[in-house]
């Protein structure tokens, strides 16, 4: 068994059977399953057969679809996961409500009165009500900040490098529950002896030639380094932080401008976008942000948090019919506004 402690930084929205927050195991494993993916890409120089690595992630994380041919006939190959996770805690989440936890707005060029930073961040989970006219939590209660559990893990000796760098990427990276792209339920991630191993180097790939795999398979880069930046700033309190990732988010997308292109450049960041569907997307359609945001605590003083913005570049669902030219342009404004950006510096890790 390995052992890991994880304290949450930011509040997170773990939905449990009756959509509210509590502590459980399955967020976690999808997370683990996630970065798997990322740290086999890796290792096999992001040269992936898709469906060999389904099958060999099936045979690990345990499958019901995974098929074999016996004497000309099929039979299934289900199986149970060989990775078995535990959490020393299955309670709610510790924060009943959301009163007095939005802090001061931020402007929004295209909405006429003043937005909540955390509401921008976290719609969803987070809801408006109109009878206290504040931000409010959509299902009560949340699993609140500095929250944390023992993380038992146990996996094959054969799967175990793999396993442990992906957990590492997911103490630099990965966050779990509703809105986790944004930030919300980012947690730190330890070993039972407090030091990581060094677990290999991060999975980057040239962010245009990534954008041939429709899954996100690795961390992009470009000629001046990983495209991951941290805020210059360090902050003693989370709210304030994710304010000013808020602030972020909305530069980057009001960017934009609306024309009357359909789809729009807008439309190619993410979908959908409230009140600005494409006909031929529908309403249904998702198009996740490949910009991710993520809080972390400095090893030397876990007390300050700093916001790290790392792009996942990969292509758009088919649906979708990616246009790779419009989807560089895109990119690359995103990248140049980062970089433009005084309170960012890029991270080399």
């Amino acid at each position: 068994h390995q052992k890991y402690q994880i304290q949450f930084l930011t509040p997170a929205f773990l939905g449990g059977a009756n959509q509210s927050g509590q502590w459980r195991t399955p967020p976690f494993k999808a997370l683990l399953r996630q970065w798997w993916r990322v740290a086999y890409a890796a290792q096999k120089n992001f040269q992936v057969d898709f469906r060999a690595m389904r099958e060999d992630e099936g045979r690990l994380f345990g499958n019901a679809w995974l098929e074999r041919q016996v004497n000309g006939r099929k039979e299934t190959e289900a199986s149970r996961s060989l990775v078995r996770l535990r959490l020393s805690s299955w309670q709610e989440g510790k924060r009943p409500h959301w009163q007095g936890m939005e802090g001061q707005s931020v402007r929004h060029p295209e909405v006429n009165q003043p937005v909540g930073p955390q509401l921008y961040l976290g719609y969803g989970p987070l809801i408006y009500d109109r009878n206290s006219r504040s931000t409010a939590l959509k299902a009560p209660p949340c699993i609140e900040t500095r929250e944390s559990a023992e993380f038992q893990l146990a996996c094959p000796e054969t799967e175990k490098n793999q396993i442990v760098s992906a957990l590492r990427l997911i103490d630099l990276y990965g966050a779990v529950g509703g809105r986790s792209r944004n930030g919300w339920g980012s947690f730190r991630l330890m070993p039972e002896k407090g030091v990581w191993a060094n677990n290999g180097k991060i999975p980057l790939r040239d962010w245009q030639e990534a954008l041939a795999l429709d899954w996100p398979h690795c961390i992009g880069r470009d000629n001046n380094g990983p495209l991951i930046w941290r805020t210059g700033k360090e902050y003693s309190d989370w709210k304030e932080l994710m304010r000013d990732l808020a602030t972020l988010k909305i530069e980057l997308r009001t960017q934009f401008p609306w024309t009357n292109a359909s789809p729009d450049q807008r439309h190619w960041l993410a979908y959908p976008v409230t009140h600005h569907t494409v006909n031929t997307w529908g309403n249904q359609a998702r198009l996740p942000n490949s910009l991710r945001f993520k809080v972390r605590c400095l090893e030397q003083d876990p007390s300050r948090l700093v916001g790290v913005i790392f792009h996942m570049p990969c292509k758009p669902p088919v649906a979708f019919g990616p246009d790779p030219a419009a989807i560089r342009q895109v990119w690359l404004k995103v990248h140049k506004a980062l970089d433009s950006n005084n309170q960012l510096q890029r991270i080399a890790e």
